[in-house]
């Protein structure tokens, strides 16, 4: 069984379609990254999931269920934008209003147990206008996690954390899926950290699902290249584009070759250009990369 199965889903807002027969399937346990350019539709799906806006066709199910239905609304928790606190009010203040909004029999047992898996409890008697960003999507999560969810879906919760804020949020991500057994699914422009985490991916352009993979598949589609230095730059990557289709200096000053079959057979063609390789390796493009890239495809068809 999966947590979410989408099929056909559009929307329309007036004379303008935002989502275009959406297809999507996130497994039980994945942490899923959705991943597109702004106004591609990740926005409008995740609030259709959680029921805060209703489809003009197509199906959304929720652990095999119809979307509507009150048993599976009750396991799924949300943070889309930000979090509604009362600045004034203390963090487990607020945290007890949601619980009451909830009817939870047990809400500080329940409260407790969520600002810990948060690593929150200490800032408990903080008052929310005082707490940080990264504070204040903790406790957004925390919110979510009240009453034990399936299923988590977070509209954008790393973006503008610093680097610290962004590995608490990583490892409390990890945390809940591996031992909450919780799905989480989580829209990000930070690609570079959502790569750190994510285990299924889909990629949605113009209200459409490109693709979707698991977090292998996506490393092995990217592409492995060659980087090299050389104590002439410009010569060295005029001679290689005279061999090699795809050849780009990146930020860091090093060459990139991306259709060589080995890194020994550049070595010896610079070398019979009188040309001396001083630093060479082999990686591979990271996610980022294979989206740009995957986006260029796309928009030249």
């Amino acid at each position: 069984m999966n947590a979410i199965e989408i099929r056909g889903l559009t929307k329309n807002f007036g004379n303008k379609q935002a989502l275009k027969g959406l297809e999507m399937t996130v497994p039980m346990g994945a942490i899923y990254g959705f991943i597109g350019e702004n106004g591609s539709g990740k926005s409008t799906t995740e609030k259709l999931i959680c029921g805060l806006l209703v489809p003009d066709g197509g199906s959304i199910k929720l652990f095999g269920r119809d979307y509507t239905d009150a048993d599976v609304r009750a396991k799924v928790g949300v943070l889309i934008e930000a979090p509604g606190c009362f600045p004034n009010c203390s963090v487990w203040n607020n945290m007890m209003l949601q619980a009451a909004n909830l009817s939870l029999s047990n809400a500080k047992e329940e409260v407790k147990k969520a600002l810990q898996m948060v690593r929150m409890e200490g800032a408990a008697s903080n008052k929310y206008k005082n707490c940080s960003l990264g504070m204040k999507q903790r406790i957004g999560i925390a919110m979510a996690l009240l009453g034990h969810p399936a299923l988590l879906v977070l509209d954008e919760p790393i973006n503008g954390l610093d680097a610290d804020g962004m590995r608490i949020m990583r490892e409390v991500l990890v945390d809940i899926t591996q031992n909450y057994q919780c799905t989480v699914l989580i829209s990000s422009h930070i690609l570079g950290e959502l790569e750190k985490i994510a285990t299924h991916y889909g990629i949605v352009r113009g209200g459409k699902m490109i693709t979707e993979m698991t977090a292998e598949e996506m490393n092995t589609g990217c592409r492995t290249y060659v980087a090299l230095q050389t104590k002439d730059i410009g010569r060295t990557k005029a001679l290689l584009a005279c061999r090699y289709s795809r050849v780009e200096e990146d930020e860091s000053g090093y060459i990139r070759v991306y259709d060589a079959k080995q890194p020994e057979e550049i070595v010896t063609y610079l070398y019979e250009g009188e040309i001396l390789v001083t630093e060479m390796k082999t990686a591979k493009i990271g996610l980022e990369e294979y989206y740009t890239d995957l986006m260029s495809e796309k928009g030249a068809r």
